[in-house]
């Protein structure tokens, strides 16, 4: 993508309105526009960035098992009173009336609806078990919007619920969406935590937040420190199999929000120089709560024995917009954002010092043509008469993995300046080799792993290896 062409309405100061970095940045970035309190437009690098986010967690679903559908955004007021929650919900719901005289509302959640879709469709024990999720928008009205996309009105959420004939089948899927969340957040760069936490409105016995650490968190959080070194349980899990293991090893060490943390218990639990206090940022939330909805609506199905049998269910949530703000929290510095290569809107920044210059128009053109997806967006080329400097802080500040400089001397001896955004590490090298290394970039763009990931394909290529070693530095 062209700059030229792109939509990129970049701020230089920081807002005034903004209390926390992701929220600065946002802003900054052009990448939200704000419509009203705690409702925001995406502009088009936010919305690359979301879609991201949307399709690593639809791979990491669909591999644990659950199966993709789309429930719309008003939901039928009735569906709430079976439940009895319509009432007790709070101001947060917002309640609309028809042209008809309905009473509906702005889904802030999906267990009513999706127990109803159930209940009229599986009838026997043998259409289950089922875990059906959607992403879709939804709204609270939330007292006091805040902290940008974190803790807005409206907001994109991946909801997922699972049904299954008994407590022990239910317990197999929640251990599945555990160990898929556990997948999801690695894939994103983050090291998110599983935390046992309050059920809330939702309601059961048994809940975990999944908490990155962050200093702008809403929520104390106590963990043991292992926890934040244990690395991802990875895709060749045998997803069919006895997870609980998996989850064992997570869970028995101490781990818990602020709301149900037991001082004593982590004192005697977790050894001094294990303690770790900080302030987190929930990015999921799971919940087996068994018949809490299926009964008082019914969803029934006909047991082995032919006898009728209540559905067991539970349901996972993910914050999809509110991950795109946690991740900058989690991945920025004073100039700007550092996106995880996986999530990043685009994957290399390639700057031409000087357009209209023959030799840098045409290296640009080069590296351009050579490294740019059929959709357009592995490369976003800074093809504007703007200054150097000014061309520099706007590609730092909207955080792609790597940066590609064409200069006039440069480009009179074929040579390309490459720097990785995270380490800040540059290396000047020729335009060939700048392609090659960059095309690595799109399997991935830590330094550490690009030899890895490209295997033989580098065997031969010591230029390579040698800017990987000097970029590990």
């Amino acid at each position: 993508m062209r700059l030229s062409r792109y939509f990129l309405p970049l701020i230089k100061e920081n807002p005034s309105e903004a209390q926390i970095v992701s929220h600065r940045l946002m802003l900054r970035a052009g990448m939200i526009r704000q419509e009203a309190a705690g409702i925001y437009s995406w502009l088009p690098l936010g919305f690359a960035v979301l879609k991201k986010i949307e399709q690593i967690i639809r791979e990491e679903m669909n591999r644990a098992g659950a199966i993709e559908l789309l429930m719309p955004t008003l939901q039928l007021a009735d569906l709430w009173r079976e439940s009895g929650r319509y009432d007790a919900y709070g101001p947060e719901m917002l309640r609309i009336r028809d042209r008809h005289e309905r009473d509906l509302l702005y889904g802030p959640t999906n267990e009513e609806m999706i127990t109803g879709i159930v209940r009229a469709t599986i009838r026997s024990y043998k259409d289950l078990p089922k875990n059906l999720y959607h992403m879709q928008w939804k709204f609270r009205d939330e007292v006091r919007p805040r902290f940008g996309v974190m803790r807005g009105r409206e907001f994109l959420m991946k909801d997922a619920y699972s049904f299954d004939l008994d407590e022990a089948g239910a317990r197999a899927s929640y251990n599945r969406m555990f160990v898929a969340y556990l997948n999801t957040f690695a894939r994103m760069g983050l090291k998110a935590v599983p935390m046992r936490a309050d059920t809330g409105p939702i309601g059961g016995d048994l809940s975990h937040e999944f908490i990155i650490l962050a200093d702008t968190g809403e929520s104390q959080v106590f963990c043991h420190k292992d926890l934040i070194d244990m690395p991802a349980p990875g895709p060749d899990v045998d997803w069919n199999g006895n997870l609980q293991p998996l989850v064992d090893a997570r869970t028995q060490l101490y781990a818990a929000t602020d709301e149900k943390h037991e001082a004593a218990r982590f004192e005697k639990e977790v050894p001094e120089g294990k303690r770790l206090s900080a302030r987190g940022i929930e990015v999921g939330h799971i919940f087996y709560f068994g018949e809490k909805y299926s009964k008082p609506m019914r969803a029934v199905v006909s047991g082995p024995d032919g006898s009728e049998r209540i559905i067991q269910s539970g349901s996972y949530g993910i914050g999809v917009s509110r991950l795109v703000a946690a991740i900058i929290e989690a991945s920025h510095d004073e100039n700007g954002i550092i996106w995880p290569e996986s999530v990043a809107p685009f994957k290399v920044g390639l700057i031409n010092l000087r357009p209209g210059d023959a030799k840098c128009d045409a290296m640009c053109e080069q590296l351009y043509n050579a490294l740019r997806w059929p959709d357009g967006m592995s490369v976003l080329y800074d093809d504007t008469d703007e200054r150097a400097g000014a061309k520099f802080a706007a590609m730092d500040l909207i955080g792609l993995p790597w940066q590609a400089t064409v200069g006039p001397k440069g480009a009179e001896k074929g040579i390309v300046e490459l720097k990785n955004r995270k380490s800040g590490a540059k290396r000047e090298v020729p335009v060939q080799t700048a392609i090659r290394l960059l095309s690595f970039s799109v399997i991935s763009t830590e330094i550490d792993e690009i030899e890895k990931n490209a295997g033989s394909r580098i065997s031969g290529d010591e230029d390579i290896r040698e800017i990987i070693r000097e970029m590990k530095k």
